[in-house]
């Protein structure tokens, strides 16, 4: 990216971080995952860039200090299983012909938002609670569920559920998780759980220190608590970035070991390396393209989908309010789609979204559209995102004031 938009992206983020932290409180996470500035860090751009303390690189970028974490490149989801003796289960569980995947027949369209604001203030461990961070409330979910979602995908801070590792949950995190949990399943409504930390626990990477054994034994922890409950479903990691792809695989490999030993048989979400862009999941720009290391992932269980992110903007960052094109969700999401039915897989597109303008709302229709017509390969969806603190951002649903933000009209007819 040229040295001027890399610019004008840092001043556009810049501005955002500056009305979130007026409504976020000193939240260090006030714009989106991928390529954004944190409060203290400037963009990164879409290749090679920096981000400051807390702040977030751009695709291929380097995090910077404090707990500064990368993040950049399209955001989109995948999941899926395949049934029988061999191939990809459509949704309605057909097999074709090779080696699949357990199916997940039966399972209705999964479709959703992401339910944000626990993850704020990464820089802040553990931060305090209602000042830099929070999680959503009851009303949140009910609204959404009125509205015919049926899936929350919730991201949290590891360090703040488990602050050491190997050891045991912090009671008091895990009573602020559980207690938006059961009232989620409690409306019928499915639950993926989302430790938000980029392949970090502390700032240490998957593959250093005793990184992978951590997010196994985080994995173990909440696949005991959690095993009985079917609806809730177990995202690993969200958006793994600045790591050797079979670094990732082998932790992601170790994390569903631990969740199978723990006996519990619910449905895992497997993210890709470099921020998990569907877009970018055959590249190599950031070493073996996903497209080949997460053909080695071993499940016991058989019950694994692949999650994919996907926005809409120049980079795929979704740091910009300007869409690229009316069609470029369905382009964004083609070759990915084409490399899971090939190799009989599922996906979920964890996030993506489009701001407030015409040529957004016509490329995220498009975009779950194409999604309808392909829902061999794609079995559910959550928008990026909702949550009491976003204030006026604009990707956020959370209702205005009790009036639906404009995007809801155009997901509305994909909800079926």
């Amino acid at each position: 990216m040229a040295a001027t938009t890399r610019k004008s992206l840092a001043i556009l983020a810049s501005a955002w971080a500056m009305l979130a932290s007026y409504a976020c409180g000193s939240s260090d996470e006030t714009v989106p995952p991928q390529g954004n500035a944190g409060s203290a860090g400037a963009d990164g751009g879409s290749t090679g860039g920096s981000a400051g303390a807390g702040g977030k690189a751009g695709s291929g970028g380097q995090a910077g200090a404090a707990g500064g974490q990368a993040g950049s490149s399209g955001k989109g989801g995948t999941g899926g299983q395949a049934a029988g003796a061999g191939g990809q289960a459509g949704s309605g569980g057909q097999a074709g012909g090779g080696a699949g995947q357990a199916g997940a027949a039966g399972t209705p369209l999964l479709a959703g938002v992401n339910l944000s604001c626990a993850e704020f203030a990464a820089g802040k461990i553990p931060g305090s609670y209602g000042t830099d961070y929070i999680y959503p409330s009851a009303d949140e979910v009910d609204y959404f569920v009125g509205k015919g979602m049926n899936t929350f995908r919730l991201p949290f801070l590891w360090e703040r559920l488990q602050p050491a590792s190997p050891g045991p949950l912090d009671a008091t995190e895990e009573t602020r998780l559980s207690t938006i949990v059961s009232h989620a399943l409690g409306k019928g409504a499915y639950v993926i759980l989302d430790p938000h930390n980029y392949a970090r626990y502390y700032g240490t990477v998957m593959g250093e220190g005793n990184a992978i054994a951590a997010l196994a034994d985080l994995w173990s922890r909440l696949a005991g608590k959690y095993k009985a409950e079917p609806h809730v479903l177990f995202g690993l990691m969200n958006e793994p970035n600045g790591l050797a792809t079979e670094t990732w695989r082998d932790a992601a490999n170790a994390s569903i070991k631990a969740i199978r030993d723990a006996g519990a048989s619910n449905l895992i979400l497997v993210p890709g390396n470099a921020w998990t862009g569907a877009h970018s999941w055959s590249s190599d720009w950031y070493g073996t393209a996903n497209a080949v290391a997460m053909l080695d992932i071993v499940d016991p269980g058989n019950n694994y989908v692949f999650e994919v992110h996907q926005y809409l903007d120049s980079d795929s960052s979704g740091t910009s309010d300007q869409c690229v094109s009316t069609t470029i969700g369905s382009e964004r999401l083609q070759g990915f789609t084409d490399w899971a039915r090939t190799h009989g897989k599922q996906a979920f597109l964890g996030e993506f979204a489009g701001a407030r303008n015409d040529t957004c709302y016509q490329a995220v229709d498009d975009m779950l559209s194409y999604f309808d017509q392909n829902r061999d390969v794609w079995m559910g969806w959550t928008w990026w995102a909702a949550g009491p603190w976003w204030g006026d951002y604009m990707f956020t649903l959370e209702p205005d004031n009790g009036a639906d933000r404009p995007q809801m009209a155009i997901l509305a007819p994909h909800l079926q």
